[in-house]
């Protein structure tokens, strides 16, 4: 049974059921946010094609360990490189404006102007009023892998110590919300600052119940993902204490501490300044052009 994208009620949801009582449906509907050619959503590929293939320079380098995170200023107009080291690992990814921290990574909005999972040419939008792109996906070397469709989640978001006491009773300090919490407290941030993530290299999605689940992370030591700044940005990135998600952290298949740490890995970032003959053609991106009143925007309250 199909839905397609013509003819009263279209596209609408199955009556629920039981476990299969979705199995087989494929939902045709077109995307709800479109933007006509040469708008917003209309990415110059030949642009960041060009980005992706230009000299660079290595400015900065490093390695997060495993349960940790690092934050880290990056320039508009350069690349950061996240790539796997030893071991396949999943990261949780934050972005924010260095010069305005209030602007950052909308990870819902993202997911209704891109897709469920990120990927080459999809891109960072950020919060309102700004709503703009932040940064923009230029290399995947997963985005031909078999489940590249869920890969690079959007739907879920980070691990949290809140949500670990109320399902399993016990208090632990090495999620990713406390990863990033950690990391940017020396940038002038808080806890309040953490937001929805990108969950780099995760392998995630919605199941034949609609439920949210995460299966082992396919990425092997040379896999890598890189994204291009569109403007000054504060990033973030914590390795999950779960590290490749082959194995269960809750219920009653729970793996044990030593079971999950014999799967995690550090990550590796890259930071390169990218030669100015392939940026000419870049414009940085503006905020929103909205100035109306009915949302009381620019009134600061």
């Amino acid at each position: 049974m199909t839905a397609d994208d013509t003819g009263p009620g279209a596209g609408t949801s199955p009556a629920r059921g039981g476990d299969d009582a979705s199995a087989g449906r494929i939902y045709t509907r077109r995307a709800a946010y479109q933007s006509p050619p040469g708008g917003a959503l209309d990415v110059d590929r030949g642009l960041y094609a060009a980005v992706a293939a230009a000299d660079r320079r290595l400015v900065e380098e490093f390695e997060i360990p495993i349960r940790s995170g690092r934050a880290w200023q990056v320039p508009a107009g350069h690349i950061v490189r996240i790539h796997q080291t030893d071991g396949p690992q999943v990261g949780d990814l934050n972005l924010w404006n260095l010069h305005d921290p209030r602007e950052r990574f909308w990870a819902a909005r993202t997911r209704q102007l891109q897709r469920s999972s990120m990927t080459v040419h999809d891109r960072f939008w950020s919060t309102l009023p700004a709503l703009r792109p932040l940064a923009t996906m230029i290399a995947d070397t997963l985005a031909d892998h078999p489940d590249a469709a869920v890969i690079h989640d959007l739907l879920g978001t980070r691990c949290d110590p809140y949500v670990n006491r109320m399902l399993s009773g016990e208090d632990f300090d090495r999620h990713c919300h406390s990863n990033l919490t950690r990391a940017v407290l020396p940038h002038g941030l808080t806890e309040l600052d953490v937001h929805d993530v990108l969950n780099v290299f995760q392998m995630a999605g919605l199941n034949h119940r609609h439920e949210y689940f995460m299966d082992a992370c396919p990425a092997r030591p040379d896999d890598y993902v890189e994204i291009f700044a569109e403007v000054d940005l504060l990033m973030a990135l914590s390795t999950c204490p779960g590290g490749d998600l082959s194995v269960h952290m809750w219920g009653p298949e729970a793996a044990s501490t030593e079971e999950q740490l014999a799967h995690c890995h550090p990550l590796g970032v890259q930071v390169f300044a990218v030669d100015d003959a392939a940026l000419e053609r870049r414009r940085p991106p503006e905020k929103a052009a909205y100035r109306g009143a009915d949302g009381l925007h620019g009134l600061g309250v």
